[in-house]
């Protein structure tokens, strides 16, 4: 494959701290390379470098002759006097890019929602985000630096961005490298990885699962040889301390040789880990929405228009103890609105909303609002106001923190400890904010974009906390791998209804393909997205999703059929379901360690234990076909 570009023995410097050194690597056609590391580490900055956005302090990047590079940056803005269409497609006339299928790919899968014809300067800012990124997808180039891409899109753009990525070039021709802590994303998408820390990019293959697996074995020998450097350490350690007239007589090179072991002493990277956090008693009754409707008045509404809209439609969700639900749905499909009806924020217009008096909600919002009366205090001082001492893990393993020591653990140093809150990055207040909230004790936590501002180390340690927090748990994101990751079931928002997703993302994106597809579903899928006063949408561009699949007679009559006592006795036999296939699972289990324990001689023992294997495996199986039976009469 042809060499594209590269860099040699690169050195940057900021005023405090070595940002890159003695960096060497280079981009060749067919690469697809995904940048994640720790944030501040310097993943942005490589980006600049390779793009010859900023020059290193030494060492060179070399391009080939004639290389087209495009890159979208974080920092990128569109001129806001400028219409979306003088944006994305420049000055050429309709007939002529409306013929380029790329064009109207890019234009359809980011713009659907966008008015073609209004000033970039009305648009919110994820609008002007997209519209950056389909200019930058339109031109032809022969490598792409993109950061952090995947912002303001939702799981249809994301899914359509890795799908134009993967066939915008052949097989060995283009390049791309791209930052993003969406690790679906990265999997999809990506070949090979970069890891961006310590002043250096160490090279991976494969996409995010495959670097995971690389990065715990290399950590694991890392580990062994760490052992075996603290032992000699201790040796020598001890060695020196043997008294004064004894050290003078030593060799001074091994005197030299222990002070290098003491001063290369690392600090343990990533050091987040947070065993249990106490929770209030959570009873029996969470909370139930019981046939509700939100309707909302038009603002401005045409001559004969609707003066209503209806964001949800009678809908019915009873919500368990220690349920852990992701919420699907397009931008303006209501999920806020749902979130808001399970809080309290939003009062349904008909239905009622019950709630279990031992039910304590809390909310981590995307606009960090919780921070805002601590802006001028040290982070150390916020904790400590909370409590002086803190209680982590349970049993002999429990161990009392300080402040200093809890928020260490979250990933801060000693130096942040004393910085102002309002002077703190983005996912440093995006962790502070998750602390104070679990620290109020609540057992229902709503987490709304929990992911903005983390990087891919960070996301890893908040999902390992999830995993052992026993409350009830209603996620909200357009984070893919973080849905399927710290959820057990996922729902979607179609056409103002709650549909249960047993296939998860998948079943929704192909749901609201199927509603693309359908007679005059793409006209629905766009009336459903939010449109900007101004405009129309792109001409000669189509939608790249639909709001989800119409139901069909037989849907519906199922749905009009089971109501009432007949609904609620199908979701307590499901429940029973889902409990009686894990203790089934456990007896599987079970059974196959007793094979492997069983005296592989004895043919009868063997016999007799393989048929109760057989047994179990047919339960599981019956039941499982009943589970989908359920089901489909669920969705209806």
């Amino acid at each position: 494959m042809a060499h594209l570009l590269g860099a040699e023995r690169l050195h940057l410097e900021f005023p405090t701290r070595t940002v890159f050194d003695e960096v060497t690597l280079g981009v060749d056609e067919g690469d697809r390379i995904g940048v994640v590391g720790r944030n501040g580490d310097g993943k942005s900055t490589l980006l600049k470098l390779l793009a010859a956005r900023i020059e290193p302090d030494a060492g060179r990047v070399t391009r080939r002759r004639g290389i087209r590079i495009g890159m979208l940056d974080q920092a990128d803005v569109v001129d806001p006097g400028m219409t979306v269409a003088e944006a994305v497609v420049g000055g050429i006339d309709e007939h002529v890019w409306a013929g380029d299928a790329r064009v109207r790919d890019v234009i359809g899968g980011l713009l659907a929602d966008v008015p073609w014809h209004t000033q970039v300067a009305s648009l919110s800012g994820g609008q002007r985000r997209r519209v950056g990124l389909a200019a930058l997808l339109v031109g032809d180039w022969d490598v792409v630096f993109l950061d952090e891409p995947t912002n303001h899109l939702d799981v249809e753009g994301i899914a359509w961005l890795a799908r134009h990525l993967k066939g915008r070039w052949a097989t060995d021709a283009g390049a791309l490298v791209v930052v993003t802590h969406d690790r679906w994303f990265l999997d999809e998408v990506c070949t090979d990885t970069w890891e961006v820390h310590d002043g250096v990019v160490e090279p991976f293959e494969g996409g995010y699962a495959a670097y995971v697996l690389q990065r715990v074995e290399r950590d694991r020998m890392a580990a062994a040889s760490e052992a075996k450097r603290q032992n000699l350490m201790r040796k020598e350690l001890a060695w020196l301390r043997r008294g004064a007239p004894a050290r003078t007589s030593k060799p001074k090179f091994r005197i030299d040789a222990a002070n290098q072991l003491i001063e290369n002493e690392p600090p343990v990277r990533n050091p987040v880990e947070l065993n249990r956090l106490a929770v209030s008693r959570l009873g029996k009754d969470v909370v139930d929405l019981l046939d509700v409707s939100v309707v909302y008045p038009v603002a401005d509404a045409a001559p004969g228009a609707p003066t209503t809209k209806t964001v949800l439609h009678e809908l019915e969700w009873r919500i368990a103890p220690g349920e852990r639900t992701g919420i699907l749905g397009v931008n303006g499909a209501g999920k806020s609105t749902l979130l808001g009806l399970v809080t309290g924020a939003v009062q349904p217009t008909t239905g009622r909303v019950k709630r279990g008096k031992t039910v304590k909600i809390a909310t981590l919002s995307q606009e960090l609002a919780e921070l805002a009366e601590w802006a001028d205090q040290r982070v150390s001082a916020v904790i400590a106001e909370q409590r002086t001492a803190y209680r982590v893990g349970e049993g002999s393993k429990a161990v009392e923190l300080t402040p200093g020591q809890l928020l260490e653990r979250l990933g801060f140093t000693n130096a942040q400890l004393s910085t102002p809150v309002r002077n703190l990055s983005g996912g440093q207040k995006r962790r502070l904010q998750l602390l104070l909230i679990l620290l109020s004790e609540p057992n229902v936590l709503i987490l709304d974009e929990p992911t903005n501002d983390l990087d891919t180390d960070m996301l890893a340690a908040i999902e390992d906390l999830l995993d052992s927090w026993p409350g009830t748990l209603l996620v909200v994101s357009h984070d893919r791998y973080l849905v399927e990751r710290v959820t057990d079931r996922q729902f979607a928002i179609l056409d103002g209804h709650l549909r249960d997703l047993p296939r998860g993302v998948d079943q929704y994106l192909e749901l609201r393909r199927q509603q693309a597809d359908a007679p005059g579903g793409a006209a629905a899928a766009e009336a459903s997205r939010p449109i900007a006063a101004g405009g129309s949408a792109p001409p000669a561009a189509t939608v790249g999703g639909a709001e989800g699949a119409s139901m069909g007679g037989e849907g519906a009559a199922a749905s009009a059929a089971l109501t009432g006592a007949d609904r609620r006795a199908a979701e307590k036999e499901r429940s029973s379901i889902d409990r009686r296939l894990e203790k089934l699972q456990a007896q599987i289990a079970e059974q196959h360690e007793k094979l492997a324990r069983h005296d592989q001689g004895d043919y009868v023992g063997l016999g007799r234990l393989g048929d109760e294997l057989g047994g179990l495996e047919a339960s599981v199986a019956e039941l499982e076909t009943r589970w989908l039976e359920v089901s489909e009469a669920l969705e209806g």
